[in-house]
């Protein structure tokens, strides 16, 4: 009888692990290793890398403005038509023309910020053929030096040099922000299927045992040694074991399948996981994680852009609803000549200003209005800001506080694994061998299950903080480093 007991419970012993498909698709990833692959590949990580591209060639056209830039234009005009010429005696008479007027022009233009300007020099030429008696002449303008500018207007100019390099420093933190949010995302679904291999290993093992005891069960009942009720209560539990294992495959290739879209993995391969047990040991400091969120975060800087383009509106809203005034003037020198060389000799002055006012006489209120509209909505602005900043205060000292305690709940959750794994076996041998109810040994089963489950829960939830207080603060607290990123090899 001894012996008999002895071979049963080396049968009875739990399964070591549960074995994935050896085949060559095989897949085995670590935490480590999936959220490596994730940054590189995933579709949120394109996104990003996309995103912040846009981000750097808008950059890019925001400080062109601010630098020289040369063009070239010609517009030639062919005109064969009847049209009203008004003679040097004062009258008009209508005259049918046949001409072609071709030109070029090159100009330098330099934008001054400071004044919302624009400075400009150019040099063109003109030649008018008439192709009826077949003459031309040209026109020439040597050179042209000119400025135009509105005196009382909106400066955009100023304001997108306030403005373009804040939005430009939240795109790239944004971007570093993005790729913890990332690794989170990639967390997530590595435990995800972590959790669903556990389960499936889980209901693997228990069916084994279930059917084993049943089986087991089977003889005790034939001797009497057990009751009806009990061998019953044995054949349910094998059942609800099949059920569960089958249940649980199906959510390994669900999660395996979530893992393999977010990664970037076209191919239908098999994905083992392997869960650390190790984590790093270390505890964040409040006010310093504080002081890293507010100069790191990209929602720091997002608060600022926002701030800066309602009073940035504002002084728009302004400069459209009072006095208006334009300025346009040129100085340079200009020829004609019946031929090229000759329009260029001795070339004469010429000047020309041109200055636009406009004032609203009666306009019922409405660019008082307009400007009033636009404080409102900066006053709601800066509101709206200072709450959240108080938001993301207070978001930053929970994820602390809970980061720094999950690591002790990690640890319970481990000794709390082991311990109902060991009661388990414990009860398992005694109810084999008559010590023991069939309710003590499921009790004993569902223990271990929670508390196996509790502790993959209890990792996944670890690493999620982990990532979630990188994203906040852009800073690495383990190797005691800000995150950043190679923008150059980004927009390449």
């Amino acid at each position: 009888m001894k012996k008999y007991i002895f071979i049963l419970l080396c049968l009875l012993y739990p399964l070591s692990a549960f074995t994935q498909s050896t085949q060559d698709s095989l897949l085995e990833l670590t935490l480590e290793k999936t959220i490596d692959i994730a940054r590189k590949q995933s579709p949120d990580a394109l996104v990003a890398r996309h995103g912040f591209r846009s981000q750097y060639w808008n950059y890019c056209y925001y400080k062109a403005n601010y630098l020289p830039s040369l063009s070239f234009t010609s517009t030639p005009d062919f005109n064969h038509s009847i049209n009203a010429i008004t003679l040097p005696d004062g009258t008009s008479q209508y005259v049918q023309q046949n001409q072609l007027m071709t030109d070029a022009n090159l100009s330098l233009n330099q934008n001054i910020a400071l004044t919302g300007g624009t400075l400009f020099l150019r040099t063109g030429i003109q030649r008018l053929d008439i192709l009826n008696g077949k003459t031309y002449s040209y026109m020439t303008n040597p050179v042209l030096i000119g400025y135009q500018q509105s005196l009382l207007g909106y400066n955009s100019l100023k304001w997108n040099k306030k403005i373009e390099p804040v939005r430009f420093e939240e795109a790239k933190k944004t971007y570093v922000e993005t790729m913890e949010l990332v690794s989170a995302n990639a967390t997530l679904k590595f435990f995800n299927l972590a959790k669903a291999q556990t389960n499936l290993k889980i209901a693997m093992f228990n069916f084994a045992q279930a059917d084993t005891l049943y089986n087991f069960a089977q003889g005790r009942y034939n001797i009497g040694t057990i009751t009806e009720n009990e061998m019953l209560q044995l054949e349910i539990n094998r059942l609800s074991e099949e059920s569960n294992k089958m249940n649980a495959q199906i959510d390994v290739d669900d999660c395996m399948q979530d893992l393999r879209a977010y990664l970037g993995i076209n191919e239908a391969v098999d994905i083992a996981v392997d869960v650390e047990d190790t984590i790093p040991g270390f505890l964040v400091d409040i006010n310093q994680a504080l002081q890293l969120a507010f100069a790191n975060s990209p929602e720091t800087e997002g608060m600022k852009r926002r701030k800066l383009e309602s009073e940035s509106a504002v002084a728009q809203a302004k400069a459209s609803s009072g006095l208006k005034a334009d300025i346009y003037a040129r100085f340079g020198l200009s020829q004609t000549g019946a031929e090229l060389n000759s329009a260029y000799k001795n070339p004469l002055n010429q000047q020309y200003v041109q200055i636009g006012i406009s004032f609203p006489i009666l306009d019922w209120g409405r660019g008082k209005g307009q400007v009033r509209v636009a404080q409102s909505q900066r006053d709601m602005v800066f509101t709206r800001e200072e709450q959240n900043r108080s938001n993301f205060e207070q978001n930053v000292q929970r994820i602390v506080k809970q980061f720094n305690l999950q690591a002790g709940k990690v640890d319970i959750a481990a000794k709390t694994d082991r311990t109902a794994e060991h009661r388990n076996e414990v009860a398992r041998k005694l109810y084999i061998l008559g010590k023991s109810t069939i309710l003590d040994l499921n009790a004993s089963i569902s223990e271990k299950d929670s508390a196996k489950r509790n502790y993959i829960n209890a990792l996944y939830n670890y690493w999620s903080l982990y990532f979630t207080l990188r994203s906040l603060t852009l800073y690495d607290f383990e190797k005691k480093i800000s995150l950043t990123e190679d923008y150059d090899s980004l927009i390449k």
